[in-house]
Protein backbone atom coordinates (compact mmCIF):
# COMPACT_ATOMS: atom_id res chain seq x y z
CA UNK A 1 0.00 0.00 0.00
CA UNK A 2 0.93 3.70 -0.54
CA UNK A 3 0.15 6.66 0.51
CA UNK A 4 0.02 9.83 -1.82
CA UNK A 5 -0.89 13.74 -1.17
CA UNK A 6 -2.34 16.00 -3.60
CA UNK A 7 -2.04 19.95 -2.87
CA UNK A 8 -5.86 20.89 -3.72
CA UNK A 9 -7.80 23.98 -4.32
CA UNK A 10 -11.33 23.04 -4.93
CA UNK A 11 -11.45 20.59 -7.45
CA UNK A 12 -8.17 21.17 -8.64
CA UNK A 13 -4.29 20.82 -7.62
CA UNK A 14 -3.13 23.47 -5.98
CA UNK A 15 -0.57 25.93 -7.48
CA UNK A 16 1.96 26.01 -4.45
CA UNK A 17 2.09 23.42 -2.69
CA UNK A 18 2.62 25.13 0.83
CA UNK A 19 0.51 27.76 0.60
CA UNK A 20 -2.86 25.24 -0.46
CA UNK A 21 -6.06 25.21 1.24
CA UNK A 22 -6.17 22.21 1.83
CA UNK A 23 -4.37 18.26 1.01
CA UNK A 24 -6.24 15.25 -0.71
CA UNK A 25 -4.34 11.90 1.50
CA UNK A 26 -5.16 9.17 -1.18
CA UNK A 27 -3.77 5.27 0.13
CA UNK A 28 -3.14 2.87 -2.42
CA UNK A 29 -3.08 -0.49 -2.97
CA UNK A 30 -2.08 -1.19 -6.81
CA UNK A 31 -4.10 0.93 -9.08
CA UNK A 32 -7.06 0.97 -6.49
CA UNK A 33 -7.93 3.72 -4.40
CA UNK A 34 -8.25 2.42 -0.47
CA UNK A 35 -9.24 5.37 1.61
CA UNK A 36 -9.18 9.30 0.81
CA UNK A 37 -8.92 12.02 3.39
CA UNK A 38 -8.99 15.43 3.11
CA UNK A 39 -7.18 17.54 5.76
CA UNK A 40 -6.38 21.20 6.00
CA UNK A 41 -3.11 22.90 5.53
CA UNK A 42 -2.03 23.04 8.57
CA UNK A 43 0.05 26.14 7.66
CA UNK A 44 3.09 27.18 6.16
CA UNK A 45 5.98 26.94 8.25
CA UNK A 46 9.32 26.43 7.08
CA UNK A 47 10.65 23.23 7.24
CA UNK A 48 6.99 21.64 8.82
CA UNK A 49 5.26 20.08 6.21
CA UNK A 50 7.75 17.43 5.07
CA UNK A 51 7.63 16.22 9.01
CA UNK A 52 4.50 16.31 8.94
CA UNK A 53 3.13 14.16 5.84
CA UNK A 54 6.12 11.82 6.73
CA UNK A 55 4.42 11.13 10.16
CA UNK A 56 1.29 10.18 8.09
CA UNK A 57 3.28 7.94 5.77
CA UNK A 58 3.10 9.89 2.78
CA UNK A 59 5.30 8.61 -0.20
CA UNK A 60 4.57 10.92 -3.01
CA UNK A 61 3.21 14.48 -3.05
CA UNK A 62 1.72 16.23 -6.03
CA UNK A 63 1.34 19.81 -6.45
CA UNK A 64 1.44 22.45 -9.03
CA UNK A 65 4.93 24.11 -7.57
CA UNK A 66 6.78 24.40 -4.65
CA UNK A 67 10.12 26.20 -3.43
CA UNK A 68 13.82 23.90 -3.63
CA UNK A 69 13.98 24.16 -0.34
CA UNK A 70 10.82 22.61 0.30
CA UNK A 71 11.97 19.90 -2.33
CA UNK A 72 15.00 19.13 -0.90
CA UNK A 73 13.18 18.59 2.61
CA UNK A 74 10.49 16.11 1.28
CA UNK A 75 13.80 14.69 -0.64
CA UNK A 76 15.65 14.37 3.03
CA UNK A 77 11.92 12.78 4.28
CA UNK A 78 12.14 10.31 1.14
CA UNK A 79 9.37 11.73 -0.42
CA UNK A 80 8.45 11.43 -3.45
CA UNK A 81 7.80 15.02 -5.47
CA UNK A 82 5.64 15.37 -8.77
CA UNK A 83 5.53 19.27 -9.53
CA UNK A 84 4.17 21.17 -12.15
CA UNK A 85 0.71 19.50 -12.31
CA UNK A 86 -2.41 20.95 -12.60
CA UNK A 87 -6.00 19.99 -13.61
CA UNK A 88 -9.22 18.31 -11.67
CA UNK A 89 -8.27 16.33 -9.39
CA UNK A 90 -10.03 13.11 -10.18
CA UNK A 91 -8.26 13.01 -13.82
CA UNK A 92 -4.65 13.90 -11.96
CA UNK A 93 -5.59 10.70 -10.00
CA UNK A 94 -6.66 8.76 -13.09
CA UNK A 95 -3.49 9.63 -14.70
CA UNK A 96 -1.79 8.70 -11.65
CA UNK A 97 -2.73 5.57 -10.90
CA UNK A 98 -2.14 4.34 -15.04
CA UNK A 99 0.95 5.78 -15.00
CA UNK A 100 0.72 8.74 -17.23
CA UNK A 101 1.16 11.46 -14.36
CA UNK A 102 3.89 13.45 -15.48
CA UNK A 103 5.06 16.58 -13.82
CA UNK A 104 7.62 19.37 -15.10
CA UNK A 105 9.95 21.36 -12.16
CA UNK A 106 7.90 24.38 -10.77
CA UNK A 107 10.14 26.23 -8.56
CA UNK A 108 8.77 29.15 -6.74
CA UNK A 109 11.26 31.55 -4.86
CA UNK A 110 11.02 32.15 -0.90
CA UNK A 111 7.94 33.96 -0.40
CA UNK A 112 6.12 33.16 -3.49
CA UNK A 113 2.34 32.41 -3.16
CA UNK A 114 2.22 34.59 -0.11
CA UNK A 115 -1.82 35.50 0.40
CA UNK A 116 -2.79 32.02 -1.74
CA UNK A 117 -6.10 31.51 -1.82
CA UNK A 118 -7.00 35.74 -1.58
CA UNK A 119 -4.55 36.60 -5.19
CA UNK A 120 -4.10 33.43 -6.87
CA UNK A 121 -4.00 35.24 -10.27
CA UNK A 122 -1.36 37.46 -9.01
CA UNK A 123 1.07 34.71 -7.88
CA UNK A 124 0.12 32.16 -11.26
CA UNK A 125 1.54 35.26 -13.30
CA UNK A 126 4.09 36.67 -10.59
CA UNK A 127 7.84 36.49 -11.69
CA UNK A 128 9.00 34.72 -8.67
CA UNK A 129 8.48 31.35 -10.41
CA UNK A 130 10.55 29.72 -12.82
CA UNK A 131 8.84 26.98 -14.77
CA UNK A 132 11.13 23.91 -16.19
CA UNK A 133 10.14 21.49 -18.39
CA UNK A 134 12.06 18.52 -18.04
Amino acid sequence: MKKIAIAIDENKVAEHFGRCPFYLLIEISGKKIINQEKISNPGHRTGFLPGFLAQKEVKTIISGGMGKKALDLFAEEGIEVICGVNGEINDVIEKYLNGELLGNEFFCQPGAGKGYGIAKEEHKESADCDKKVK
